[in-house]
C-alpha cells in the first residue's frame, strides 16, 4: 500500500480508524488489531483520526485493508442494521468457536483472515485455491 499518495493514504487511516470506532474498540484492542508498535497509545491513536497516517508497514497495511474489507462483509450480511457489526464482533460464532473479537486480538493478523474468510466466501476459495495450487 505504501504505492498509495500521501492523501489516499490518509484517507485510507481515517477510514479504518472509523470502523474500529464504530466496533467500540478500545486502544489496546485497535493496537492489538492494527498490530502497531507497543509505543502508539490512545493520543498517537486520535492523530489517526484526524490528521497522521497508519506508519509505512506491510503488516499495519495489510491488517487495515482485512478490516476495511471485514466491515464491507458485514455491511452485506447486515444492510439494514448497521449497528450490527459490535454485536457480531462480541458473539460466540458456532462455526469459530468463540467471539470473532477474540480472534481478532489473539490471532492477529490470522484472526483477520479467518474471521474474513468467515463472512466473505470468495476468500475461503483464495485460500483453498492457494493451498491446492501450492501442493500442485
Amino acid at each position: 500500500m505504501s504505492d498509495m499518495t500521501p492523501e489516499n493514504r490518509l484517507l485510507f487511516t481515517k477510514a479504518t480508524m472509523s470502523i474500529l470506532d464504530s466496533w467500540k474498540l478500545g486502544a489496546k484492542e485497535m493496537n492489538a488489531v492494527l498490530g502497531l508498535p507497543r509505543e502508539v497509545r490512545g493520543r498517537g491513536l486520535q492523530k489517526f483520526r484526524s490528521h497522521e497516517s497508519f506508519p509505512d508497514d506491510p503488516g499495519v497495511d495489510r491488517r487495515a485493508d482485512y478490516i476495511l474489507r471485514i466491515a464491507g462483509a458485514l455491511r452485506t450480511t447486515y444492510p439494514t442494521n448497521p449497528n450490527m457489526a459490535p454485536i457480531w464482533l462480541r458473539r460466540v460464532h458456532r462455526r469459530l468457536g468463540r467471539t470473532p473479537l477474540s480472534l481478532l486480538l489473539q490471532e492477529g493478523e490470522g484472526g483477520l483472515v479467518k474471521v474474513l474468510a468467515e463472512l466473505d466466501c470468495t476468500v475461503c476459495w483464495d485460500l483453498t485455491d492457494a493451498r491446492y495450487t501450492a501442493k500442485g
